[in-house]
C-alpha cells in the first residue's frame, strides 16, 4: 500500500495510467453487467407488484414498445426514435393510472424501507368457510323454490376490478347471511336488478351491473345468465350463481361455461370444491430462490456440456 501511495506522489504518468485502467475496467467489465443486473432488478420488481397475469400483458407491451425506441435511437432513425420515445412516456403515464393500486403499494413498502419484500411475490389469501357456503345455498334454495331472480358474484383469488363492471353498484360490506341475501333480490327492493358482489365472508355491493357475453346462448337463458357468462369470460377469478326469475333454475358460471340446472346439494358440492382448499393469487413473479437455484443448474448444465462432462443425470442412467 504505502508503495502505491509512493507511485502516486512520485510519477504523475503513472497516476494517470492508473486511472484510466481504472476507467476502461469500469466500462468493459463493471457498468454494462452492472446496468444489466439493475435492468433486471426493476423488471423483477415491476413483475412482483402486478401480482396478475391477465396485467402483466400491458407491462409486455411496454416492454416491447421501450426496446423498439431503444434499437430505433441506435440506428439513428430520428423520426421513429421521436414517435417511440412520445409513445413510452404515454404509455407509462397510462400504466401509472391503470396499476395505480399496485404503484401506490409499491411506493408505501418502500418508503417504509421494506425493500426485501419488494422481492417477494405477492400473494392473497381469500378464504370461503362453510358456514358462508350454507347460507348462499340456502339463500339459493329459497330463492329458487320461490322463483325469484338472482345474480350472485363470489370472489375466487383476488378482489376484481371495479372497471370490469359496467357500473359499480351501490356499496354494503355487510356479513353474509341468508335473510339479507333473499331480501336484497326481493322484486320490492331497488337493488334487486342487479348482481351482488360477495368478497369472502362479507357482501361488498348489490345492484352491480355487469358486460353481457357475446357468445351465442340459447333463447332460454336470461340477461342474468348472459351477465355471468360475460364476467367470468372477462375475469378469471370469480364465480357466478344464477337463479331463473322464469324456471327456478340454479346455475353455476365459470370461465365463460354455465353448468345448470342445478339442485342446491348440487351446488353446494362444487362451491364445496371450488372453495375447499386455500386459494391463492397465482404470482406473475416466481420466487426470487427458486429463481436463482433454475439458472445456477440451467448454468452448471450448461458449462458441463461445454466441458463435455457427464452430468449426474447420466450417471445414474448409467
Amino acid at each position: 500500500m504505502g508503495y502505491l501511495w509512493e507511485q502516486l506522489s512520485i510519477d504523475p504518468n503513472w497516476t494517470q495510467s492508473l486511472v484510466l485502467h481504472l476507467v476502461q475496467i469500469w466500462t468493459t467489465w463493471i457498468k454494462t453487467p452492472l446496468d444489466i443486473l439493475l435492468v433486471l432488478a426493476l423488471t423483477y420488481m415491476v413483475l412482483v407488484i402486478i401480482g396478475e397475469r391477465r396485467t402483466l400483458w400491458i407491462v409486455r407491451g411496454f416492454i416491447i414498445l421501450m426496446v423498439a425506441a431503444a434499437i430505433s435511437s441506435r440506428l439513428q432513425l430520428n423520426l421513429l426514435s421521436f414517435v417511440l420515445n412520445n409513445l413510452v412516456i404515454g404509455s407509462a403515464v397510462a400504466m401509472a393510472v391503470i396499476l395505480q393500486s399496485e404503484f401506490r403499494r409499491f411506493l408505501e413498502q418502500l418508503g417504509k424501507g421494506e425493500i426485501r419484500q419488494l422481492f417477494q411475490p405477492y400473494r392473497q389469501i381469500i378464504p370461503k368457510p362453510d358456514s358462508v357456503i350454507d347460507e348462499i345455498v340456502d339463500a339459493v334454495k329459497e330463492l329458487s323454490q320461490n322463483r325469484t331472480g338472482a345474480l350472485m358474484i363470489l370472489e375466487t383469488s383476488g378482489p376484481i376490478d371495479e372497471r370490469d363492471f359496467s357500473v359499480p353498484g351501490v356499496k354494503i360490506n355487510a356479513e353474509v347471511s341468508k335473510e339479507l341475501l333473499q331480501t336484497i333480490f326481493q322484486t320490492s327492493t331497488l337493488l334487486h336488478d342487479g348482481a351482488l358482489l360477495i368478497r369472502a365472508s362479507r357482501i361488498m355491493a348489490a345492484g352491480v351491473i355487469l358486460p353481457l357475453s357475446d357468445r351465442t346462448a340459447s333463447r332460454q337463458l336470461g340477461t342474468r345468465h348472459r351477465a355471468a357468462m360475460g364476467i367470468t369470460e372477462r375475469v378469471e377469478n370469480c364465480v357466478c350463481v344464477v337463479v331463473s326469475e322464469e324456471t327456478g333454475s340454479i346455475s353455476l358460471a365459470e370461465k365463460g361455461t354455465l353448468n345448470r340446472p342445478l339442485t342446491s346439494s348440487k351446488l353446494k358440492e362444487l362451491l364445496q370444491a371450488r372453495f375447499s382448499q386455500t386459494v391463492e393469487r397465482e404470482p406473475v413473479a416466481p420466487d426470487l430462490r427458486n429463481l436463482g437455484r433454475q439458472l445456477l443448474s440451467k448454468a452448471v448444465g450448461l458449462v458441463l456440456r461445454l466441458l463435455r462432462l457427464p452430468s449426474s443425470a447420466s450417471r445414474e442412467k448409467k
